[in-house]
């Protein structure tokens, strides 16, 4: 560390300041982002500071750390930076990532921190251009995050889009009555669609489609485990609930499980690549694919459905299940509980499904696989660069790496 570094409080080098009230109310809609201890939460039509800025959580969530670009609005759970007193704002968004705000905290059950314990916090700094460098490339790789989280999300939104066309709306179909070809396919799979609706036990389906039990058209379904296993520093992921996001993995933050205790916890089922594990009590009817080359075992509250092997259509039932109908048929079943709301785990083999011809799942399999294979590409890839961020961060902070020499 060089000697131009400076030494002193947080408070030496910033002043942070409590956030403002905003009644749900009084909330405009608008553009201006607001700021909660979890991050942006809505969005108002007035901002109380100017952007750029860095907000943590003040209250309940601590040790949270959001940089803001445009101007906004910091709630009461926040603190902000009110004064930056020359550093760079992005730089101290990467230093407040390294502080423990805990230490700071009144050790609540819901924890708060005071603005003027966090600036008594040991701060070491270095030079502006220095803060400038670390910036840089910290910010580099979070944009990198940021691009393919983004692309994820459009190529999921694609996926999902042909499958509301194809058995939600039933654009083809419709298409065929109307005597048009249905658009953006060939011949042979416009063929595949019936010209036709005829009644069923979920309404109006097209002529020939089935509606089939959840049990009678996959392999199995399979509960997890109702305990959790010692944790261990490396191993096998135990997923929880917070590792689903609703319709994906997120593995930023796992528990893992010892290779001794493996066999133990997977003794009902192994997931596997092409496997769909859910949520069914808490957080329900969340439902994620499992990646490939992802040695896992199921939470507490989670289950899997293996679809069948070989062209199970595993991308058609795992979009029949995210889809609006089958979430609505999982709300209507959900059963209200003293604490939490839970699905009744035995009634789910008997929901039903929509099950058009094989064909048809298979031509559905074969245009949104790539996406997925994609997908599963790109979030691996962001992991590996979080990673990255996160073991190298406290190193730039601390003075221990530089930019310019260790990592150009």
């Amino acid at each position: 560390m060089s000697s131009e570094w400076a030494t002193g409080k947080l408070g030496d080098f910033i002043e942070l300041k409590r956030g403002y009230d905003l009644p749900q109310a009084k909330r405009q809609v608008g553009s201006v982002p607001l700021v909660s201890s979890s991050g942006v939460s809505d969005r108002h039509n007035v901002a109380m500071v100017k952007g750029p800025g860095v907000v943590t959580g003040r209250y309940g969530t601590l040790g949270q750390v959001f940089y803001v670009e445009d101007d906004f609005w910091p709630l009461n759970t926040t603190l902000y930076v009110r004064d930056f007193k020359g550093n760079d704002p992005k730089f101290i968004h990467y230093f407040l990532k390294t502080v423990d705000f805990f230490a700071y905290s009144d050790k609540a059950a819901v924890p708060g921190v005071n603005r003027n314990h966090l600036h008594e916090a040991a701060a070491t700094i270095p030079p502006l251009t220095i803060q400038s460098e670390i910036a840089g490339f910290l910010g580099a790789l979070d944009d990198r995050i940021t691009l393919l989280r983004e692309t994820n999300a459009t190529l999921e939104a694609i996926a999902q889009a042909l499958f509301k066309s194809w058995f939600v709306d039933f654009d083809p179909v419709r298409a065929r009555m109307e005597g048009r070809a249905p658009e953006g396919m060939d011949e042979a799979t416009a063929a595949l669609f019936p010209d036709g609706f005829e009644d069923s036990a979920l309404g109006l389906v097209p002529k020939g489609w089935q509606v089939e039990a959840v049990g009678k058209v996959v392999e199995g379904i399979y509960d997890g485990p109702h305990a959790t296993p010692p944790e261990a520093d490396q191993g096998p992921i135990f997923l929880g609930i917070k590792n689903l996001t609703g319709t994906r993995l997120d593995l930023g933050e796992v528990r893992h499980i010892h290779e001794d205790d493996w066999a133990q916890w997977t003794r009902r089922v192994t997931p596997r690549h092409g496997d769909i594990v859910f949520s069914y009590e808490a957080t329900l009817a969340f439902f994620a694919l499992i990646p490939p080359e992802t040695r896992c075992c199921l939470g507490r509250r989670l289950a899997l459905i293996r679809p069948n092997h070989g062209n199970g259509a595993v991308h058609f039932w795992f979009h029949q299940f995210i889809a609006p109908p089958f979430q609505k048929l999982l709300d209507k079943h959900t059963i209200q509980g003293a604490t939490v709301n839970r699905i009744a785990l035995k009634e789910f083999p008997s929901f039903s499904v929509l099950n058009p011809p094989d064909a048809l799942k298979a031509a559905f399999d074969d245009r949104v696989s790539p996406l997925w294979a994609k997908i599963h590409e790109n979030q691996a890839q962001a992991q590996t660069l979080a990673t990255l961020r996160d073991t190298l961060l406290p190193r730039l902070i601390s003075g221990q790496l530089r930019v310019t020499k260790e990592l150009n």
